[in-house]
């Protein structure tokens, strides 16, 4: 039977770095013969992140968010899934608002407070992280270990993996006001080079997480 792999979008811009590793993760699932199931959040209609109304820390509603909105689905499918591919820009050195909500979501459902079962998730789900940052990309080490640690312990084994210095525009001198904090042409340069290699590697991630 073929494994079920979600694929979350947690950036705004088609076909650019961020979307374009998912894609390529995903494409790497499907060669290794998963089934693909696609959000992008973006896309969805109103939702938010944990409105703390502690629903979820009811024994009849165990591991699973009450709040009902455009999230829903999305927290359905990866509760039921074999795998979970989700990626994000880095914006202010934090991950998007839209993967925040689905992040607070997703891991408050399966916290108990509960010192001898702190964790009430039934089954362990595989994750690949993708980030993507036009800084460098050891930057966000610290805040990438918090988030793999965290989703190792309350939702399945996680790798990371983050593409950094990344090509924002296609013509950085379109710009009203000069962005002189980056060299256009070494980045250019990096995402002939380098990208292409990254997103072999987001293919090869995504076939492993089907395997």
């Amino acid at each position: 039977m073929a494994k079920k792999i979600v694929v979350v979008n947690a950036g705004p811009r088609m076909g650019w770095n961020t979307e374009t590793l998912i894609s390529e993760a995903a494409a790497g699932a499907e060669s290794a013969g998963a089934q693909i199931e696609r959000f992008d959040l973006f896309k969805l209609e109103r939702y938010t992140g944990c409105i703390s109304c502690f629903g979820c820390k009811r024994e009849r509603n165990a591991g699973r968010c009450v709040c009902k909105d455009a999230l829903t689905p999305v927290l359905d499918a990866i509760r039921e899934s074999d795998g979970l591919i989700i990626g994000s820009p880095n914006y202010l050195s934090q991950l998007t608002a839209s993967f925040r909500a689905l992040y607070e979501r997703l891991i408050f459902q399966s916290l108990t407070y509960n010192r001898e079962r702190p964790c009430c998730n039934q089954r362990e789900v595989p994750v690949l992280l993708i980030m993507t940052s036009n800084a460098p990309e050891g930057m966000y080490a610290d805040l990438l270990e918090g988030y793999r640690q965290t989703l190792n312990r309350f939702v399945g084994p996680t790798q990371v993996l983050v593409s950094g210095d990344t090509l924002q525009l296609k013509d950085y001198s379109k710009t009203d006001w000069p962005w002189t904090m980056f060299n256009p042409e070494a980045k250019q340069l990096r995402h002939e080079t380098v990208f292409p290699k990254e997103r072999k590697a987001a293919f090869d991630a995504g076939a492993a997480l089907a395997k």
